[in-house]
């Protein structure tokens, strides 16, 4: 099993910040932030993909236990998982920007392929 990266945060304002950057990422297709939490968001993002291309009752509701915004769950099953049909992973892609002015940490933009 694949270790979680803990990010410096208690378990349950990461798992919070993990559903946001997810629900933020299944929203707008894009979001920016640094390397690690992008690497840990992008786990989270494919599973809920997953979820959606199964497309029945019970994973809409694991969908819907997990993301915040129902509309973005709608968007999900409706707009995006189709789009993936044919795909087998890898529905999202890291891009690595450089240091952040303010403390030099590693950004990237995670987006949906």
């Amino acid at each position: 099993m694949a270790t979680l990266r803990k990010l410096g945060r208690p378990t349950d304002h990461r798992k919070a910040m993990l559903r946001n950057q997810v629900t933020s990422l299944l929203k707008h297709g894009r979001i920016e932030t640094t390397v690690t939490r992008a690497k840990e968001t992008r786990r989270m993002a494919e599973k809920m993909i997953t979820l959606g291309k199964r497309g029945d009752l019970h994973a809409r509701r694991q969908a819907l236990a997990y993301i915040y915004d129902e509309d973005v769950v709608k968007k999900l099953f409706d707009e995006i998982a189709p789009r993936y049909s044919d795909r087998n992973g890898g529905y999202t892609r890291v891009l690595k920007l450089g240091p952040r002015r303010g403390d030099g940490t590693e950004m990237a933009i995670l987006e949906l392929v």
